[in-house]
């Protein structure tokens, strides 16, 4: 079987991410599963663990959760992070710019260089481009947009004067500020985006409800173990809460919204 989490897996976290795998796994045992992964798979194709049958756990975005694999996996939870916005397990993303950039407003961006890690992206795409949506004319609002492989890259870029502004994924943003505090010296935060779920837990669509049901049990217990309390903590990992399937149709109606406004891409 195979287990991963590679959303938050930053550098200078993986101890932590191996802990709370550890806990996790315990707590699977525990509750009757069988074929638990000891280890997180790391360095793989991650579409291709999300979508195989030997999948036990992973973390995917929201994004691919109502794109790519719509129908495809399982929802199994979804974590609930201690960052300012992200009670209920939601979250959003940080747009952010040069801490000396003269930006007050969004619309101060009009004609900016924007960089995004990836089109496929709710916390570095989308909601940019639902932010923007109003603000757009024509379609158009940024001079430019790149994309650049990851939320770091882009943050990076921005800070070194490559690019203007990019939105990060809160809990990433936090997180950095806790690990690499070089990653966010020379940024501020201008403006949030909307609101969404926050990235889920996924198990594979052909999971047997009993062992569905073993996963949330253990997802329960796992959390409720005060001696990875201060793991969870370095995580910024506060609670697991088991949203409907439903609820993650906020990430299909931001798109939606940035269409009717006639901006249906980052431009």
């Amino acid at each position: 079987m195979l287990a991963s989490l590679p959303m938050y897996d930053l550098p200078g976290l993986e101890a932590e991410t191996d802990a709370w795998w550890s806990a996790l796994s315990d707590a699977f045992r525990a509750e009757g599963l069988k074929e638990v992964p000891d280890r997180l798979a790391r360095g793989e194709d991650m579409a291709a663990q999300w979508l195989s049958e030997r999948l036990l756990f992973s973390q995917t975005c929201g994004y691919p959760l109502t794109h790519s694999l719509k129908g495809r996996i399982t929802l199994l939870a979804t974590p609930s992070y201690a960052c300012p916005g992200c009670e209920g397990g939601l979250y959003h993303s940080e747009i952010l710019v040069r801490t000396n950039a003269d930006y007050a407003s969004l619309a101060d961006l009009r004609g900016a260089r924007a960089v995004a890690n990836a089109e496929g992206s709710q916390s570095g795409y989308s909601a940019l481009r639902a932010a923007i949506a109003p603000l757009a004319r024509d379609g158009r609002f940024f001079a430019s947009v790149s994309l650049s492989g990851g939320h770091l890259n882009s943050m990076i870029q921005v800070s070194e004067g490559q690019a203007d502004v990019c939105a990060v994924d809160c809990v990433t943003y936090h997180l950095l500020a806790q690990t690499q505090p070089s990653a966010v010296a020379g940024l501020r935060s201008l403006a949030v985006s909307p609101s969404a779920p926050a990235l889920p837990y996924i198990t594979r669509l052909t999971i047997a409800p009993s062992d569905l049901e073993r996963l949330r049990a253990g997802l329960r217990r796992a959390v409720a173990d005060p001696s990875v309390r201060d793991v969870r903590a370095r995580l910024l990992l506060d609670d697991i809460l088991v949203k409907p399937l439903g609820a993650y149709d906020r990430i299909d109606e931001m798109e939606a919204e940035a269409v009717a406004l006639g901006y249906p891409e980052l431009a």
